[in-house]
């Protein structure tokens, strides 16, 4: 697969994952799934679940660092200024932080590009919010929150999921 193929994919993960409701519960549920895959597979991850003004959850597993959660705040101040994931955004620009200063006037302090954050879309009011992962290389914090949300809606992970990573 190219990496033409994982925009297009991602852009479908972000069409079909969207959730009927966004709650407390619900991001507690998204949370907890998402710590305990980190803890069962010792994942060194930060989990952060929010809606634009608030936290509504946030783990930090062992091995997980400070360096990962400013990595999540920069993911979503991303998810939050383009609606869009940081790995669809990520492959888009050219893997290149660079160009959010230079095409967005964005600073790399606030923005980065790179895997992991994802937007919470709700059925009727589009996207409310934001699901953050760091610590694994961004392909998989990417993978680990699209099999959250399939596992959450019901959908089998292999529908979305992406394939083996792509050549240029």
């Amino acid at each position: 697969m190219s990496i033409a193929d994982d925009i297009v994919r991602i852009a479908e993960q972000e069409k079909r994952l969207v959730l009927p409701v966004f709650d407390e519960a619900v991001a507690f549920a998204l949370g907890s799934a998402l710590r305990e895959r980190g803890l069962k597979e010792g994942f060194p991850i930060i989990v952060d679940v929010r809606t634009w003004d608030r936290p509504l959850f946030y783990c930090a597993l062992p091995g997980s660092t400070a360096s990962n959660a400013d990595w999540a705040r920069r993911k979503i101040n991303v998810v939050k200024m383009f609606l869009k994931s940081t790995y669809r955004m990520m492959l888009e620009q050219g893997g290149e932080s660079a160009v959010l200063g230079e095409r967005h006037g964005l600073s790399a302090s606030e923005y980065v590009l790179a895997g992991g954050g994802f937007p919470v879309r709700v059925d009727g009011a589009g996207a409310v919010g934001v699901i953050a992962v760091s610590g694994l290389p961004q392909r998989q914090d990417h993978a680990v929150i699209v099999d959250a949300l399939c596992d959450h809606l019901g959908i089998e992970r292999e529908e979305l999921a992406l394939a083996a990573a792509p050549s240029a």
